[in-house]
């Protein structure tokens, strides 16, 4: 039964993981771009970069407290 737990349990940290890695990238890109085309301040782009950052880093350190509750097997 742990193991089946324990791949569950690893399913889920990748899961969140991903989404993390995702709001990273969209929310480092689109900004930067927007700011390089002209469309957004450049001042709110940094800002929207580092929110959406600390967003992934909140979520990875999430998924890495998930993958804490995984069970030894015999």
């Amino acid at each position: 039964m742990s193991l089946i737990h324990n791949e569950r349990t690893k399913l889920s940290a990748t899961w969140l993981n991903s989404i993390a890695a995702a709001a990273v990238a969209v929310g480092g890109i689109a900004p930067s771009i927007a700011a390089v085309t002209g469309t957004l301040s450049p001042l709110l782009a940094a800002g929207l970069v580092l929110f959406w950052f600390l967003v992934g880093a909140g979520l990875h350190f999430t998924a890495r407290a998930i993958l804490g509750r995984l069970r030894d097997t015999p």
